[in-house]
């Protein structure tokens, strides 16, 4: 359902309605200490491609990987000279297209991400997720498959889902 008005209930009551401008999310932008390489490894992970009239190349300091169906957020890979410090501010949270969460951690961690944290299970049978870095440390998160939300979501509560 779509809601043609809403209210922010914020002290600044920064967004009044519809006929606020807005802005969209061009692509998420990673730094880190090797553009090329990393945009490499985070290919497979997304199944992303290179820009076709601008493919990426070792040695450059920026690198883009787009989605190839043009329905996901591009990202873009950026060269700086500090190292990842502290725990991300903003990471990605992925959902399989196909596999289910199991499968697609497995096949993650198979590519070289690490375990940051592991959340399986935390709300309940068949909940939570998988915190994961990539090579440089950036940390991302895999969710359930969209088949997997929907099937618990239609499963009957027992007792055992249900606090007391």
């Amino acid at each position: 359902m779509t809601r043609p008005e809403f209210l922010w209930a914020g002290p600044a009551r920064m967004c009044q309605g519809p006929s606020v401008a807005s802005s969209f999310i061009s692509h998420v932008t990673v730094d880190c200490s090797d553009a090329y390489s990393l945009a490499q490894w985070w290919k497979p992970v997304l199944g992303y491609q290179d820009v076709p009239d601008d493919p990426n190349l070792p040695g450059h300091d920026e690198c883009m990987i787009i989605d190839p169906e043009g329905k996901g957020v591009s990202v873009l890979f950026v060269e700086v000279p500090e190292g990842k410090s502290v725990k991300n501010r903003l990471h990605l949270d992925l959902r399989p297209r196909a596999d289910l969460r199991d499968t697609e951690i497995e096949r993650v961690i198979a590519h070289g991400a690490t375990v940051v944290g592991d959340h399986r299970g935390q709300y309940g049978p068949g909940t939570g997720w998988v915190t994961l870095a990539d090579p440089e440390g950036n940390e991302f998160c895999i969710l359930r498959s969209l088949a997997e939300v929907e099937e618990q979501a239609e499963q009957p509560a027992t007792a055992e889902d249900t606090p007391a």
